[in-house]
């Protein structure tokens, strides 16, 4: 995205190179295929957020500009004690009147703190002046006196947010209660896996990429900047005039960064996000859907595994005859779950199913599974959001060349790659105007 968005800006030639440590491009975005069928299912970043209700949607428009059709997902429904609550009045019939009266307490108190526009300006480009607040969201959810009000509303947001309350902040913990709102945020897939999004944008780049080639030290040699990486297994040095790192925050620390200002200052970096996050995915390939009779949405939550999200991956494309279903477990469970093996865990994704559609089971014809340990941020932007210029430049005094680029230092989203990564396309364009026409790397 980086790329793409420099090369659209420049105005002068340019010539990049692109490292990637793994053999495919792409991080957190993943559209395999299963072996039996050739059905496909998201195993990284499973939709975008979308905005475009408000004002100005980026990533909606690059999707549009890149002639990606787009499929809408939805979801209303949490799976509690075997029964599916779909709407206020499952609630009030299902948890009683006093758990009814409690969630829409809580509800009025979320919509009262922060507005669809005040969500949708949530990013702070300027930083946050005011003091830290110390108190996390479970502090929040303490106030929802009724207890089964309170339990329904963390299995409902638990997948989003990645962790659990008491270890995010109170204003990421409303974000992720409010997205489940239509007036506050639409979710959309790409059809044909969003993996499609990557390979649109590798299509339009004019870069080297170097493909199991990962960086080992960063530092600067005179006016330039050195990488030193892997190709082939043998050492590769390369000098550059600027130099964009885009490393998932769980990442950073492959890297040495050599010099005591640098090392200093990407030591400090690390520690302002260091919040990690967890998801583990586990995508089961079934004979045929046999929960459309009980569940027609793109997803629903069950109340298992601390709160799950259940994705109906056979949803995104209607062609396919098969049906697909996708764990989404997060947090603590995600993290202690993942040492089991793959085996055990698709036996307790089945184990999961409710009662109701435990009928199914011996349908399965394959599975597969994902870790993502760490691979998100509990509180993304951290505790004390700086501005732009701060989170994408980490030590401008001796290395006003070397910036920034994630999703963690906004949201925690593809949104948040694109806002990240445009922010630092148009500096680096302007930049580039104090150079020559002549190549530079």
């Amino acid at each position: 995205m980086t790329t793409y968005m420099l090369q659209k800006l420049a105005s002068c030639p340019l010539k990049v190179v692109l490292y990637e440590a793994s053999s495919r491009l792409g991080g957190k975005i993943q559209t395999p295929l299963f072996d039996t069928f050739p059905v496909r299912y998201e195993a990284g970043a499973a939709e975008f957020y979308g905005y475009s209700h408000f004002d100005d949607d980026p990533l909606r428009d690059l999707i549009e500009e890149l002639g990606l059709p787009m499929r809408p997902m939805g979801g209303a429904s949490v799976v509690m004690n075997d029964r599916v609550l779909g709407n206020l009045d499952d609630i009030r019939e299902q948890l009683g009147s006093a758990a009814y009266r409690s969630f829409l307490q809580f509800d009025r108190l979320a919509k009262d703190r922060m507005t669809p526009l005040e969500f949708y300006h949530s990013d702070h480009p300027e930083g946050v002046t005011e003091p830290v607040e110390e108190r996390r969201f479970d502090s929040v959810l303490a106030n929802v006196g009724e207890p089964t009000a309170r339990e329904f509303i963390e299995k409902m947001i638990h997948s989003d947010l990645a962790t659990e309350p008491a270890k995010t902040s109170i204003g990421y913990g409303l974000q992720n209660y409010l997205m489940n709102d239509p007036a506050y945020m639409h979710l959309y897939g790409i059809e044909g896996g969003n993996e499609r999004l990557v390979r649109e944008l590798t299509a339009r780049i004019d870069a080297d990429l170097r493909l199991e080639c990962p960086v080992q030290t960063i530092e600067r040699i005179g006016s330039k900047l050195r990488v030193t990486s892997l190709a082939q297994k043998e050492p590769r040095e390369d000098d550059f005039d600027f130099i964009v790192i885009s490393l998932p925050h769980n990442c950073l620390e492959s890297v040495t960064y050599r010099g005591k200002r640098l090392e200093a200052a990407m030591r400090s970096h690390h520690a302002q996000y260091n919040f990690p996050a967890h998801y583990l995915r586990i995508t089961v390939l079934f004979e045929r859907p046999f929960w459309h009779g009980s569940c027609a949405d793109s997803y629903w939550m069950l109340d298992r595994f601390g709160g799950c999200c259940l994705y109906d991956e056979s949803s995104r494309d209607p062609n396919v005859t098969q049906g697909v279903l996708g764990w989404l477990l997060a947090g603590q469970a995600a993290e202690d779950m993942s040492a089991c093996s793959d085996e055990e865990l698709v036996k307790h994704a089945m184990d999961s199913l409710p009662s109701f559609l435990q009928h199914g089971r011996h349908m399965m014809l394959e599975a597969r599974v994902h870790r993502w340990i760490g691979a998100v941020n509990a509180i993304p932007g951290g505790l004390q959001v700086v501005n732009l210029d701060r989170r994408h430049q980490p030590e401008p005094k001796e290395h006003p060349n070397l910036f920034i680029v994630g999703d963690y230092l906004f949201d925690s989203t593809l949104n948040g790659v694109l806002d990240s990564a445009h922010y630092v396309g148009a500096w680096l364009a302007s930049r580039l105007t104090d150079f020559s026409e002549s190549d530079h790397r």
